[in-house]
């Protein structure tokens, strides 16, 4: 198999851009997804996959919200995962075996740090907090 480096950064592209494209949005929401695909590395870094899926059903910023619903779509896809994006997605990590969690774990600081870089680029006139 060869290993293709685009494997992680063109659905991270994709959704940031998706979101970005989206119609009539304010630019509160804008900030709101910036910030958060910026933030996503640090808060799994500290806390954890399994707080950032229930975080995203207690957040109550939408476009923050958006993005962590983007993240573990995309962490679905690349990991092969199923139900992880879904409303099911924290019992699915519950009921991973350890050696599963961790590699998902790294696979997701990886996709995180994806995302910080392409929110720079999507959103390059989006400024503050």
């Amino acid at each position: 198999m060869t290993f293709d480096p685009r494997t992680i950064s063109q659905p991270v592209y994709q959704a940031l851009n998706d979101l970005r494209s989206q119609p009539n949005q304010e630019e509160t929401r804008l900030k709101e997804q910036k910030n958060q695909a910026v933030e996503l590395y640090t808060y799994l870094s500290t806390w954890g996959m399994m707080r950032l899926k229930a975080e995203e059903k207690a957040l109550s910023q939408e476009g923050k919200k958006q993005v962590v619903k983007k993240y573990f779509e995309c962490l679905q896809t690349l990991s092969d995962i199923q139900n992880l994006a879904g409303n099911d997605g924290l019992a699915v990590l519950t009921k991973l075996e350890v050696d599963e969690y961790l590699g998902l774990t790294g696979l997701g600081l990886a996709l995180a740090q994806e995302f910080s870089f392409w929110a720079a680029a999507i959103y390059p006139d989006i400024k503050g907090e």
